[in-house]
């Protein structure tokens, strides 16, 4: 079962799939490198990109996640002015310090290939590592896949299917769909979160989870600050402007606690637009479920604690545990790999998750918050994926603020009846999946379609 710390996972935008999963894929090539014979011997590199990662990976830093990845950086860890440091050295010279290590020869310009014309089977998301010695001949040759939220898959697990980094033991609880988790969770008389939470406990202590939970959301509040702060054109030749900060004083201008605004889209929208304007500058987002759509959730929180009377932090990680459940039962089920099923894979999963989540923390039952997760994927079905200039930025920016305002009024609109509904969360899931493998490629994070081709760049 996927544990809600897979799924919010700290690391730097614009893309989970297209800049943390290369640079985990880089970093995991590193250790597999040290345990193969004549690992240590290796005096050059070669990597390629397929697929939707090589069509927008400039755009989506994935080049910089590889430089990132081989010399020894994490994720998790890894800050902006670092990174950018390391960029820099590497450029200047044309050498990297593999795994932090040893110093080999690495021209970025050469040795990163975008192979935009080659898909390979497993994901659109491929990445081939090739290591060789002084002498030219192969050391070793791996083969990842990025399969969205910034989880990697080599060769052999794609072979079995597999769609996690690793396999967890086995949860407490266990359910394979919403129908089995409705069931197991109203037998047991526990709410989504709990069941949630009872399956964390398989691993760590309630202590340290609800730690883990607070860390999480003080890295989105984090991020959420820094956006509305930062002023400035976003990185890119569209040259976008940050909205955040001047929205912010204007709001605060009209009324300086958003506690007591009649306007409160328009801080939802701002709280949105401030993460993901972080997002796509390169900054230190969670994803949820990726990057892309990484500005939902905070902004729902936000809506929950500046606006819903008696909100505190015991109801920000219940939040988080039921919408990990039910971006789990997306993950296993369908995808959220935005250059796999479109933005419905990403916004559209991540309003759904958010929209099951706030239901909950407003006192709905299992079946309410099941409804709710239904509405917020139903009215996203069939959402491309088409960042202009391969950039996460238009309509990306927006687009978060729209999932999280969906996500409001999709958790009130199931409020208002009794969790009784036409379409289950097991149908609608189902749905979105069929429709990302009916949607054309030049949808699906390819910059090939849609506003991707329709906005001349400036």
């Amino acid at each position: 079962m996927l544990s809600s710390f897979e799924l919010f996972k700290v690391g730097l935008g614009p893309s989970s799939s297209h800049t943390t999963g290369p640079m985990k894929a880089a970093l995991r090539f590193v250790g597999f490198l040290a345990k193969q014979p004549g690992g240590q011997d290796v005096a050059k590199l070669d990597v390629r990109l397929y697929g939707s990662l090589a069509l927008t990976g400039a755009g989506h830093h994935t080049d910089r996640a590889i430089l990132l990845g081989l010399s020894g950086e994490q994720p998790e860890t890894l800050m902006p002015k670092k990174a950018d440091s390391i960029i820099a050295a590497i450029s200047a010279t044309n050498a990297l310090a593999l795994g932090g290590q040893a110093e080999i020869k690495f021209d970025p310009r050469i040795d990163i290939r975008f192979e935009g014309q080659t898909s390979l089977p497993f994901h659109t998301n491929a990445m081939r590592f090739n290591a060789f010695d002084a002498q030219g001949d192969l050391i070793a040759s791996r083969i990842y896949y990025s399969v969205g939220g910034g989880f990697v898959v080599d060769e052999g697990e794609a072979g079995r299917n597999a769609k996690n980094d690793a396999p967890t033991d086995a949860p407490k609880h266990r359910f394979n769909n919403a129908h089995d988790l409705l069931a197991m969770a109203d037998d047991a008389g526990l709410s989504i979160a709990q069941v949630m939470l009872e399956n964390e406990c398989m691993h760590q202590s309630r202590e340290k989870i609800y730690e883990g939970l607070d860390e999480i959301w003080g890295h989105m509040h984090a991020c959420m600050e820094h956006g509305l702060e930062r002023e400035g054109m976003l990185p890119g030749a569209l040259k976008v402007r940050r909205r955040a900060p001047g929205l912010h004083l204007k709001l605060r201008v009209q009324n300086p606690d958003p506690k007591q605004s009649c306007e409160r889209s328009d801080w939802v929208n701002l709280w949105a637009m401030a993460v993901n304007e972080e997002n796509a500058s390169g900054g230190r987002v969670v994803t949820a479920p990726t990057n892309g759509a990484a500005g939902v959730l905070p902004a729902v929180i936000n809506y929950y604690l500046n606006f819903v009377p008696g909100a505190d932090d015991a109801g920000v990680r219940t939040f988080l545990l039921t919408a990990a459940a039910i971006g789990g039962l997306y993950k296993r089920n369908a995808s959220i790999s935005g250059a796999e099923v479109g933005c419905q894979g990403e916004v559209g999963v991540a309003c759904s998750m958010a929209a099951g989540a706030l239901a909950a923390v407003l006192g709905g039952s299992n079946a309410q918050i099941e409804n709710a997760a239904e509405i917020g994927m139903e009215h996203n079905l069939g959402m491309t994926c088409d960042p202009v200039g391969g950039l996460v930025q238009i309509p990306c920016i927006e687009r978060n603020a729209f999932g999280a305002n969906m996500a409001i009024q999709a958790a009130r609109l199931a409020l208002l009846g009794d969790g009784k509904h036409a379409i289950s969360l097991d149908e609608v899931i189902k749905t979105m999946h069929e429709t990302g493998r009916d949607m054309n490629t030049k949808y699906k994070e390819t910059s090939q379609g849609g506003l991707a081709v329709n906005i001349v760049e400036c």
